[in-house]
């Protein structure tokens, strides 16, 4: 006897992108036609096995009420409280056997059931047909609709229409949607994130009247050398174009040019439009721009643009990839708000939602297609579908799906054929495919480094030398490349604390014509929300194979409050470059788009007097065209400072309100100082004297035998020493693949994590109190020799540090200053004169100096992974707990409840514990930070040196 089993789900594995859908076409939100959103509460049931179950729950009248339900749009492994499985999250690796197109048999597989009437205003069935649309479901689908199949399809971030006007009844219909975690899809959807099965975009029933619009195709170029505009609209049915602000009313089809205002994501001119068809009308947003190829650059409306970009994951703590609108805005928003102008869709099409946005509020955009298929790298990209003519069809499918979506958006000015697929033929086709659909916008693709397919050089974390050198002409490589602009399409990972290196990477971008900027890796942390964790990561849900928070690498946090690096990003990128004064009172001002004048901005300008303004004055700046440059003086004479600094700043600021930003926004600043603080005090006269097991000097005690300081003025002081170790932050780890100078491990390989101080003197010296120590880690013989000098004059006391390297150092210090604790019960508010949120060496362009204060809680930053973190650049003085503390020269300061071996040790913001002390690090040096968890590490200049080093603080009782 033999048996075969008939597999009814074959089409899991099958290469094609799938059967039944209609051809793609351009998407719009809304018409005069009738629609019907079917999102909201859908009933749900999980199998574990894609064939578990049978095609019976399709058929109508079929009793699902013992179902759970799920919301759609959704993930259904962030709902049903863990009960419906858990998020993946993996970098490249595939998390299942790499055999294509198979996929595991274990295939999680989600039955969703929706029962839905038509509108009682819902047009009859004579009157025109009906489409189904789903706008992104992950990762394969099969669709019935009152019992009868429609089909299924791939391509989980790209919309699929079927036609269901003859099945639609007025009450009860029934929608069925299988949806399989795993396909042949998957295979080229390996893209940096979460593994996240649902119907987790739109679905929606939209009614097509007879004579209803179809497919149609804006071209609204511009002549920047007429000031003219050309429109035309190609439709498949046809109809009238009108433009009424325009006076424009024409067929469909035919090209009519007229002066306009172009589009550009300075000045994102639209007008409002319709296409007119016998059967619908279709509202349009028009703008008129010409993207071209010239002269090897990238230039829109005649002139080459600079990008200043992020790559934007979609990502909502709790929803995953399921955005609403008002979130996409709000990314919009931020974006707009700190200076970016671009943003590439890494790695696929957004919602199209998104893209409305972008035309409106103004951003340049590279689309990007759902494809990735990183995880062949493992095998050297043996068996890579991108190279294999099986799969050519479905990646023909995913560009057509993209380009034929978005092709009506002014924003899309490069059409990317996806990210780190390798090369192959089927890239091949599709760039062909594009460039013969759409001869209007570019094509992009980062790993064709030959440029056979694509219009742009792209590269991915090159570093500093080699951009310069590409910006020189001088990488080598095909000729066809070197005669085309480059851009980075990933730098700066920002992962943790970081990224460091932005402003020198702006200074050689706008240094040499050929670059063309980049887009910082990435928008946001993907952080999941967690009842006990805060956000979870990579590993927190069990998974077997994960990369960490290695999905935490945003320029915001989950919750969108932008970090650190988000703030350095818009100060490096700022479209006003203000410059220092000169010996007659000037400011240089220089007008850095690419596009708009200044006259949407006013300038004001203050003095500040030991970092405390002394009041706002207007500066009269003329409406510089791009490029332009003035030198504008100063209003007003410094003040006298006596004895105190005194620095001027300068701050552009919107003039009136703008639809991204109220009036006052600032877009730009600069300081300088003008006249220096006087030196310390040398704080000198009062002797130490003994008095039983201390030694007195001034305010202060210590330890007769260890020197140790034990107070000061009567505050406590807990462990004040020499610290060279910082909780090293992800970019101090590095990436895994990268062996060589990760500082992290060459950290803890040479022990500074574990340093040990040993006393060799307690000296009185008239005075000063001189305590001699060596500090250095076990099993080493480099050391650092530390001599700690102290002095008074009764009320203050000095602290001189000086420190001297012993052995042969071979790696740079991570820190280099004092730590010491105070009693947490007596210490909230600090106070400080130096940067006002986080810096490092290499992070510090957004570091304003002015008087601060904050708690304790708001000094610490809260990076999903725990690391160093909080660090205030250029201190000149910090009061806290009693005592102020003045620096020469000046210092970095941070100050938490836990200590940085605690931070070192966590994994999440959970696991720290406030304690009783603050420790308080005052660093005479950081090491800088770079951005080595995925691209180069800190430049040679921002290398905290193992040198010899002298450095002061003075202490006195807080004011």
């Amino acid at each position: 006897m033999s048996f075969r089993t008939t597999r009814t789900v074959d089409y899991v594995e099958d290469v094609s992108p799938g059967r039944g859908a209609l051809p793609p076409r351009a998407w719009y939100a809304a018409s005069d036609a009738k629609s019907l959103s079917l999102g909201g509460d859908w009933r749900f049931r999980l199998s574990a096995t894609a064939d578990a179950e049978d095609d019976s729950f399709a058929a109508e009248g079929y009793d699902a009420g013992g179902w759970a339900e799920v919301t759609v749009p959704g993930h259904w492994v962030l709902q049903g409280d863990g009960g419906f499985g858990s998020p993946i999250y993996t970098n490249h690796l595939y998390p299942f056997p790499v055999d294509p197109p198979r996929v595991p048999t274990e295939n999680p597989t989600g039955d969703h059931l929706r029962v839905f009437d038509l509108p009682d205003d819902w047009p009859a069935p004579d009157d025109g047909g009906a489409v189904l649309r789903f706008d992104g479901v992950e990762s394969c689908a099969r669709v019935w609709l009152n019992g009868t199949e429609l089909g299924e399809f791939k391509g989980s971030r790209l919309p699929h229409e079927f036609a269901v006007g003859s099945l639609l009844k007025p009450a009860g219909n029934v929608l069925a949607v299988r949806v399989h975690q795993w396909s042949a899809g998957s295979y080229l959807e390996d893209q940096d994130q979460w593994w996240l099965p649902g119907i987790f975009r739109d679905v929606t029933l939209l009614h097509r009247p007879t004579g209803a619009a179809g497919d149609f195709f804006v071209h609204a170029s511009y002549d920047h050398a007429t000031g003219e505009g050309t429109l035309r609209v190609d439709s498949d049915v046809d109809g009238r174009v009108s433009v009424p602000t325009l006076d424009i009313d024409v067929a469909t089809g035919e090209p009519v040019t007229v002066p306009v205002e172009p589009w550009s994501a300075e000045t994102p001119k639209l007008y409002d439009g319709e296409l007119i068809t016998a059967g619908e009308r279709v509202p349009l947003r028009i703008g008129f721009r010409t993207v071209a190829l010239e002269d090897g650059l990238i230039k829109v409306n005649g002139k080459a643009v600079l990008f200043k970009g992020v790559n934007r994951h979609e990502w909502h703590p709790e929803k995953g990839r399921a955005l609403d609108l008002e979130t996409m805005r709000e990314d919009v928003l931020l974006m707009k708000r700190h200076n970016l102008n671009a943003v590439r869709t890494s790695h696929y099409p957004p919602h199209p939602a998104f893209l409305d946005l972008c035309d409106e509020l103004g951003l340049w955009v590279i689309d990007e297609c759902d494809l990735e298929t990183h995880g062949f790298t493992e095998q050297g990209w043996r068996d890579n579908p991108v190279d294999d003519d099986r799969w050519t069809p479905a990646l023909l499918d995913r560009a057509a799906r993209m380009v034929e979506r978005d092709k009506n958006h002014p924003s899309v000015v490069f059409w990317s054929l996806g990210n780190e697929a390798g090369t192959g033929r089927g890239l091949t086709a599709m760039a062909e495919w594009i460039h013969g659909r759409d001869t209007s916008r570019l094509v992009h693709y980062e790993g064709d480094w030959n440029c056979r397919n694509t219009d742009v050089y792209s590269r991915m974390y090159a570093s500093h030398a080699e951009v310069e050198r590409i910006g020189q002409h001088l990488d080598g490589g095909p000729h066809a490349r070197r005669d085309l602009p480059f851009i980075q399409c990933e730098y700066g990972h920002a992962m943790g604390n970081g990224p460091g290196g932005l402003a020198d990477y702006q200074q050689i971008f706008e240094r040499y014509e050929r670059l063309q900027g980049g887009f910082i890796w990435e928008w946001i942390d993907h952080g999941i929300k967690h009842p006990e964790l805060g956000y979870a990561y990579g590993g927190d849900f069990g998974e077997e194979l994960h990369d960490g928070n290695f999905v935490c690498d945003g320029l915001i946090f989950p919750d969108r409050t932008p970090s650190p690096g988000l703030l350095e990003y818009k100060k490096v990128i700022e479209p006003v470059r203000i410059e220092g004064a000169g010996a007659d009172g000037t400011v240089r001002v220089t007008n850095a788009y690419d596009f708009a004048d200044l006259s949407h901005l006013r300038f004001e300008f203050s003095y500040q007097v030991d970092g405390m303004p002394t009041g706002a004055h207007t500066l009269t700046v003329p409406p510089l065209a791009p490029g332009e440059s003035a030198e504008v003086k100063l209003p007003a004479p410094a003040p006298d400072g006596n004895g105190d600094e005194v620095q001027w700043t300068v701050r552009a600021l919107l003039a009136e309100d703008t639809p991204w930003a109220g009036v006052g926004h600032e877009v730009a600043w600069a300081q300088r100082t003008v006249a220096p603080r006087a030196a310390l005090p040398a704080a000198t006269g009062a002797e130490p004297t003994a008095d039983g097991d201390r030694i007195v000097l001034g305010p202060a005690a210590f330890d007769t035998r260890t020197g140790a300081l034990r107070s000061i003025g009567g505050v406590d002081v807990t462990g004040l020493r020499l610290d060279v170790w910082r909780a090293p932050t992800d970019n101090d780890e590095g990436a895994s693949w990268q062996d060589d100078a990760r500082y992290g491990s060459l950290w803890r390989g040479l022990g500074l994590h574990r340093m040990r101080h040993r006393l060799d003197g307690v000296d009185a010296d008239g005075d000063a109190l001189i305590v001699t120590t060596r500090v250095a880690p076990a099993a080493r013989e480099v050391g650092l020799r530390t001599v700690y000098r102290w002095t008074s004059d009764g009320t203050r006391l000095r602290l001189t540090v000086s420190v001297t390297p012993e052995g042969d150092w071979k790696v740079p210090l991570p820190r280099l200053g004092v730590r010491f604790g105070l009693p947490a019960v007596s210490t909230g508010i600090v106070s400080w004169f130096g940067s006002g949120g986080e810096a490092y060496p290499d992070t510090k362009a957004a570091a304003k100096d002015l008087l601060w204060d904050a708690d304790i809680e708001e000094l610490q930053t809260p990076y999903l992974r725990p690391q160093e973190n909080g660090a205030r650049s250029d201190v000149r003085w910090a009061q806290l707990g009693g005592l102020r503390i003045d620096g020469e020269p000046e210092f970095w300061f941070s100050a938490r409840r836990w200590t940085t071996e605690q931070l070192d040790a966590a994994r999440h913001l959970s696991d720290l514990t406030p304690g009783d002390t603050v420790w308080v690090n005052l660093d005479h040096g950081q090491h800088g930070i770079g951005s080595q968890s995925c691209g180069p590490g800190p430049l040679p200049q921002y290398f905290l040196k193992a040198e010899p080093a002298e450095f002061s603080f003075v202490f006195s009782p807080a004011e």
